[in-house]
């Protein structure tokens, strides 16, 4: 098939280059010239492994093309993507740029008949907002329908999570634009499920907010760990071997973050709101991961005082390892916490680096190593879970230091061996 991919970021240019492996024609849009000139010759604008080399692969071989121009593939394309950002606005997500693209490709619609897809995670209800759009610009004799097909790809793992989908979910109003979208999906030998239009668009929300819940759920009970005495990781061994639960997703720490799940869990708690449901799961779920963070402040000034003045180390700042992407990164937001506490910050971060100094600026002094951090801090933070963390030489680590505080929010190490180094370690829910 001839396909349109608006939106160059982790998901249309993800799912664009697989859908060029698979021996389809695919346009990636995007208004950046720049980031657009860089990716024709196979350079791209975001670290995620294993996307380079498909993405180069595909560019040389004619089948991934890289254009600023909707009026470049937009009309001869039988199926048009919509993967733009849905950032967080102040009643769930922004959707101006899916507004604006929906314009764009109106605009520039063949005469005859075009599926146009809802990658982006959207509310429900937005295809039929796409729809008044398109109707409104479109031009004579173009036909169209619109669907949804939201991605469940996690950053660090795009690659895998769009070759090797769990399911594709397809949200359609007519068994031909079904059959045009199963037959594109149909080479990834995975469940396809086919809902109405609005149920994609919920599943898509009710996927993340229900992971976001496990993390919340599993936070709360290392709160209840750290009361009584209890290790929180003797809980997820203890819950998870139940086949009703499962091991998987239990992450206790600082709280979820990253782009999508504060953003759909807030999006699911504003869709109650309007419904006139002011009392939903959501909304308190919402309001505990706000305050996570400020919960681990407390713990280091707990142990070294009030934070004004004192030099802290943070490892790790993208919003999880495997990938540079700081959108909705918690480690951000700790440190936020810190500098209004007064601390002094140094941070290290393996891919996130660069992204991190544009936000933060001179607020943080950010340096080449993890040592290069220990160095004189009266609080050393680890708070991703990046591979290079574990293996670090805690002994040189603790001779580097000032002070003697290790955080260990991941719970990446065995409580005995930091302790018998002489740090006083704090972890979650463990004491």
């Amino acid at each position: 098939m001839k396909i349109s991919m608006i939106g160059a970021g982790y998901v249309g240019l993800t799912s664009g280059a697989v859908f060029a492996t698979l021996g389809n024609t695919v346009w990636v849009v995007r208004r950046d010239r720049e980031k657009i000139e860089k990716l024709k010759k196979g350079i791209i604008p975001i670290y995620e492994p294993g996307l380079s080399e498909i993405v180069k692969r595909n560019v040389k071989a004619g089948r991934l093309i890289p254009t600023t121009e909707y009026s470049q593939c937009v009309p001869f394309s039988d199926v048009v993507f919509i993967a733009v950002g849905t950032p967080e606005g102040r009643e769930g997500a922004d959707l101006s740029q899916v507004y604006a693209a929906a314009e764009e490709i109106a605009r520039n619609l063949k005469k005859g008949y075009t599926v146009i897809v809802d990658k982006s995670t959207v509310p429900p209800g937005t295809a039929e907002e796409i729809t008044e759009i398109i109707n409104k610009h479109k031009r004579a004799g173009a036909r169209f329908e619109v669907a949804s097909s939201p991605e469940f790809l996690r950053q660090g793992n795009a690659v895998e999570d769009t070759t090797k989908p769990d399911r594709v979910v397809i949200g359609v109003n007519s068994s031909k634009a079904a059959k045009i979208l199963v037959k594109l999906h149909k080479p990834l030998r995975c469940p396809v499920v086919v809902t109405k239009v609005r149920s994609a668009e919920i599943i898509k929300l009710a996927a993340n907010a229900y992971l976001s819940l496990r993390i919340g759920f599993i936070d709360q009970i290392a709160n209840l760990c750290e009361e009584m005495g209890a290790d929180v990781q003797d809980i997820i061994r203890g819950i998870g071997l139940d086949r009703r639960i499962g091991t998987h997703y239990w992450w206790p720490g600082m709280g979820y973050g990253g782009y999508c799940f504060p953003k759909d869990v807030k999006a699911l708690a504003a869709l109650y709101k309007t419904s006139s449901q002011e009392d939903n799961l959501f909304s308190k779920l919402d309001e505990l991961n706000e305050k996570r963070v400020e919960r681990f402040a407390l713990k280091i000034s707990e142990k070294i005082g009030a934070l004004k003045g004192k030099l802290i180390g943070v490892l790790g700042l993208s919003s999880r390892h495997g990938t540079d992407d700081i959108r909705g990164s918690v480690p951000l937001n700790f440190i936020r916490v810190l500098l209004r506490s007064g601390a002094k910050i140094k941070a290290y971060d393996p891919m996130a680096q660069e992204n991190a100094k544009v936000i933060m600026g001179s607020h943080v002094e950010f340096l080449n190593t993890p040592y290069d951090v220990a160095k004189n801090v009266d609080a050393l933070c680890v708070v991703t879970e990046w591979q290079e963390f574990r293996k670090l030489d805690l002994k040189k680590i603790k001779k580097l230091m000032k002070g003697n505080v290790l955080l260990d929010s991941k719970n990446i190490y065995t409580p005995e061996k930091v302790k018998k180094l002489g740090f006083t370690y704090l972890s979650t829910g463990r004491i």
